[in-house]
């Protein structure tokens, strides 16, 4: 496998945000319930936006990680996962993207901070996916493992949010356990919560 590295031009950009779209267009949360838009063109081009938002963010930091068909954003410890510019500018983007569900998906957001652990450093995979081209050849697990590895250099702790309980044996099989859950409002889907402890590289 190919080693990941930092992205860092607009075409870096470009690449992880087109994996993140295709890769969340059937997740519970992020596929559907968060932009409820019924025309799949515009549901799509709203979620390319958010991720694009993000992504451009988190490129302050060298741990938007790629390899050719998989990405992962990282947030290092006592990092952000946006500026405070930036946070200003979530909710007037999302009225623009989701109109009356911008509310809901404020909340969601505050449900992911108010259950984010706050008492030891550690690395946050906010997001990781595989481009469905890619989708079944495993480069979104070796994308992890090797981050990981990484953070094992470190003796560094990592946390995660599974949006898709078919995801969570996957976590755990690299060394991620629950530690919680929370529900989304409306009946929403299920966020599962992971933590795996540091270990010695």
């Amino acid at each position: 496998m190919a080693i990941s590295r930092a992205a860092e031009t607009t075409a870096d950009l470009e690449a992880a945000t087109e994996i993140m779209t295709t890769a969340f267009a059937g997740d519970p949360v992020w596929g559907g319930w968060a932009f409820p838009i019924d025309n799949s063109v515009a549901r799509d081009e709203a979620r390319r936006r958010w991720w694009c938002f993000n992504l451009a963010s988190a490129m302050r930091y060298p741990w938007v990680r790629l390899v050719p068909g998989a990405a992962a954003l990282w947030v290092p410890p006592n990092g952000s996962e946006l500026t405070g510019a930036e946070e200003t500018e979530v909710e007037p983007l999302l009225r623009e993207l989701v109109g009356t569900h911008t509310d809901a998906f404020l909340e969601c957001l505050g449900l992911f901070a108010s259950n984010h652990p706050r008492d030891e450093p550690h690395y946050y995979l906010s997001l990781l996916g595989t481009h469905n081209d890619y989708r079944g050849q495993g480069v979104g697990m070796q994308l992890l493992s090797e981050n990981l590895a990484l953070i094992d250099g470190e003796g560094m702790a990592s946390y995660l949010e599974s949006t898709n309980p078919g995801n969570i044996s996957r976590y755990e099989s690299v060394g991620f356990r629950q530690v919680g859950s929370f529900t989304l409002a409306g009946g929403g889907p299920t966020v599962d919560t992971m933590w795996r402890e540091a270990r010695p590289s």
